[in-house]
């Protein structure tokens, strides 16, 4: 085998020093560019390869994978021609530097010249988790039926003789009364009804493999036969997710009642099914969804839904073949998560995790059955467990980035808590245990329930969280830290999320990075305002899911377009005791308008421009660093660099259920929660004078009409802190929560020292020096310092690696330690300069 390169070795030697700079985006919406290359730190082992549809040249692309330069390697791979932009290995890569190349080949097998080599870097600290080859799969694939639920056959006949004893039982038979009680016959447009039979289909079934009673597989087959009693409606096959709806209906029923139709009818369904899935996969699906960096419909239902058609019909049509052999690759190089998460976390927005929750917990279920691989074991799912009890603690609102983040009813989606019960029954994660022990909605989720009741598989008699739980994650693949005063007393709990994403605006995610939120006892102090009503209405666009229903900044009244070009990162992070840190970078989010045009189509339906009167445009903004912390138990900090190439003002935003008491002197914003009873006090300090307003309106109210979720249109108040214009600030803010056991404390300023009770806090406001921050406390010793080349820890200087390293002195994991950290890598996957 060749050695690599000195050039090669150099180039990966110097990857750390890849800065935000050389990104234009860390994520690509539609791919543009091969990947991985020598420029990309890898995500997992082993990595896809995947190439935009522009590289495909004719009917098929090959790959060529080596460790070596000229593929003379014994360890080289080529694949079998394939009509998609994306090649698995299905093997650990080994160490070291690795060679690929990709070619078009026609159907007639005419092979075309090979692409450029390309090249990457295989270390040793990169998540492990190979999935097994197709082959696999397919050789293992049932041949009768069911198909769809084959994981849970061998099962049944036991479970079914206990049913009655089953602590959902009761509900079962309610829901499935329910599913009889509604007649379709008169319907002259059943299609119309798809969504609602579909539904209902889930529900029949399951009481059908239950109980195997003929009344609920009678009523199945008779909704079926509505729908073929009439020509297929074109209107219903437009939408992907009605027409994911019909073909899993087709295709349940069929699966599980295949005796009681005729050939015809079998023939009949089975056109269908063929028709919607030829029609969707070769003209939206494949080469669009592995170069798209997440259509959040498709994944929701749509994957799933198909993917089940195909695996009932795989054995009858090529064509449901290749497209089960496409589901099987696109989940390998693709997910569970945009294939480019690992935090167990939602980056697409938490409350729509949960219109992917029975996606995620079907397809490694199917798939863990038909490969004896546990498809659990990838590390998106090691972390879920976590990430949702931090993400959305029962009792409270969610952490709140995305579409959704105002219901406010303390009661996580029961799909959530059906999703953490399937979590703690396959894996034990203590986790997910924990959160459904607590959050027992699951046990009326009905879309989950079969798997619940015929599975032999049990929930974990312990129940309690871990004695190590983190008082802060970090979700560094998503960009968001959460931090709690005390998790396990939620009604007493302070909570504070913070959010800069690689993954930018769009989807289901708004134009929030550097964006906090803080709760106690699941109320809301400083959260995001708006409703979602509609993904593209004036509301939406100019008030929702702007920068500006945030609790981030404006620069000169502009926010962060919907791209993501508009990305942030969180780049540190510490979780000490006493001191929880992180430090989020959104210096390249303020880069103009949105260029998608599914974002200018919704705002040109509404009239609207992406204008700066309206809050979009491009900005002069070179630097928006923010350092935030929780000093524990009630105390946050945030330290804000804001830096630009000329003059702009500097619009500082906080959004609060209750209207603020202003002390514009001082610049102290105090809010009372009478209702909640919660008392808080913010105050800001800069070098420069601020003007503070305050007002209950949106840019663009929303519409009550349009109201169908129990909306609370109660005006939330948002307040704006101008400063400026300038072309360099600091803004340095306290926050303080008024708990039980914990006061608000006076803070006293001696020039640009603040003493907070046990707490210094030490931070540079002049924009004339270089930023630096010191946090200090008196009774504990926990000392976080920034900026300093020599700082003072536990009474002794500490000479730093690096000026701007951030540091901290804090009990971390039961022992006392110093820990220093500078900027992580920015983990592209796209284009590096």
């Amino acid at each position: 085998m060749k050695k690599p390169s000195t050039l090669c070795t150099f180039l990966f030697l110097i990857l750390p020093t890849i800065c935000a700079e050389n990104i234009s985006c860390i994520h690509e919406n539609v791919r543009e560019t091969p990947y991985p290359q020598q420029e990309h730190v890898l995500y997992i082992n082993p990595s896809p390869l995947l190439v935009p549809q522009s590289m495909k040249q004719a009917d098929f692309l090959q790959f060529n994978l080596s460790q070596s330069m000229d593929f003379s390697s014994a360890n080289s791979i080529l694949s079998k021609p394939a009509p998609w932009c994306m090649f698995n290995p299905h093997r650990i890569l080994e160490k070291g530097i690795w060679y690929w190349r990709v070619r078009s080949v026609s159907k007639e097998g005419k092979e075309m010249p090979w692409s450029k080599t390309y090249s990457f870097h295989v270390a040793d600290d990169i998540p492990q988790f190979v999935t097994p080859p197709y082959d696999i799969f397919l050789a293992n694939l049932p041949k009768g039926h069911q198909r769809i639920y084959c994981f849970l056959n061998e099962d049944l006949q036991e479970t079914r003789t206990k049913v009655r004893n089953h602590p959902e039982f009761e509900s079962m038979i309610s829901d499935a009364r329910t599913a009889l009680s509604v007649n379709f016959s008169n319907d002259t447009k059943p299609y119309r009804q798809i969504g609602m039979m579909a539904s209902f289909c889930d529900i029949l079934n399951t009481a059908y493999q239950m109980t195997q009673l003929d009344i609920y597989a009678d009523r199945m087959v008779q909704n079926v036969r509505y729908l073929l009693a009439v020509e297929p409606d074109q209107k219903v096959i437009n939408n992907d997710f009605n027409a994911g709806e019909l073909v899993y209906t087709l295709a349940c029923t069929y699966d599980n009642c295949y005796e009681r139709f005729t050939p015809q009818e079998h023939k009949q369904m089975e056109s269908i099914i063929m028709s919607v899935l030829e029609r969707y996969y070769k003209n939206h699906i494949l080469g669009y969804e592995e170069t798209h960096i997440f259509d959040n419909h498709f994944w929701q239902f749509t994957f799933r839904h198909f993917m089940q058609a195909a695996l009932v019909i795989y054995d009858k049509y090529p064509l449901a073949k290749e497209y089960l052999e496409y589901s099987y690759e696109l989940w390998t190089a693709r997910a569970p998560a945009s294939g480019f998460n690992r935090d167990g976390a939602w980056h697409n927005g938490t409350n729509y995790f949960s219109a992917n929750a029975v996606s995620l917990c079907y397809v490694p279920a199917l798939f863990s059955y038909l490969t004896g691989t546990d498809f659990l074991q990838h590390p998106w799912y090691q972390n879920a467990g976590i990430a949702m009890t931090y993400s959305w603690m029962p009792g409270s609102r969610s952490a709140g980035f995305g579409d959704g983040h105002e219901k406010n009813n303390g009661k996580p989606l029961r799909i959530r808590s059906a999703f953490a019960d399937f979590m703690a029954r396959t894996t034990g994660d203590p986790y997910a245990t924990w959160y459904s022990s607590i959050n027992n909605r699951y046990e009326t989720e009905s879309e989950t329930r079969l798997y619940r009741m015929a599975s032999s598989k049990k929930r974990p008699v312990h129940t309690q969280l871990p004695a190590n739980t983190p008082k802060a994650i970090w979700f560094k693949d998503c960009g968001e830290m959460i931090a709690n005063s005390n998790l396990t007393d939620h009604k007493n709990n302070l909570s504070l999320s913070f959010h800069s994403s690689p993954f930018g605006s769009g989807s289901h995610t708004h134009s929030n990075q550097n964006a906090f939120n803080l709760q106690y006892g699941g109320k809301a102090i400083y959260y995001a305002v708006g409703h979602y009503m509609s993904f593209a209405d004036p509301h939406n666009l100019l008030s929702y899911r702007h920068t500006r229903a945030y609790n981030t900044l404006l620069v000169d009244g502009i926010g962060q377009p919907f791209s993501t070009r508009a990305y942030g990162n969180i780049v540190r992070m510490f979780n000490g005791k006493h001191i929880s840190y992180a430090l989020g970078d959104a210096s390249n989010a303020y880069c103009g308008i949105s260029e998608y045009p599914m974002w200018q189509k919704n705002f040109s339906a509404q009239n609207l421009k992406q204008s700066r009167e309206n809050g979009f445009g491009e900005t002069s903004l070179t630097k928006y660093r923010r350092h935030i912390f929780m000093l524990h138990p009630n105390i946050i900090v945030i330290y804000d660099e804001l830096e630009s190439s000329k003059s702009v003002s500097w619009d500082w935003l906080l959004h609060s259920p209750v209207k603020f008491n202003i002390n514009k002197a001082t610049s102290t914003l105090i809010t009372e929660d009478k209702e909640n009873n919660i008392h808080s006090v913010a105050q800001l300090f800069s070098e420069q004078q601020c003007s503070i307003m305050q007002t209950d309106q949106y840019a663009a109210a929303p519409n009550e009409k349009r109201a169908e979720r129990g909306e609370n249109f109660a005006n939330p108040w948002s307040l704006t802190a101008s400063f400026g214009p300038s072309k360099v600030n600091r803004v340095l803010t306290v926050i303080q929560v008024e708990t039980n056991e914990d006061k608000i404390m006076k803070v006293i300023r001696t020039d640009n020292n603040f003493l907070c009770g046990d707490w210094i806090i030490k931070a540079e406001l002049s924009s004339k020096r270089p930023a630096s921050l010191h946090i200090h406390n008196n009774r504990s010793k926990a000392t976080f310092s920034y900026g300093e080349k020599a700082p003072i820890i536990n009474g002794k200087p500490y000479s730093c690696k690096n000026k701007y390293s951030s540091l901290l002195y804090d009990e971390i994991d039961g022992e006392w330690k110093i820990k220093e950290t500078d900027d992580g890598n920015h983990l592209s996957t796209g284009k590096v300069k």
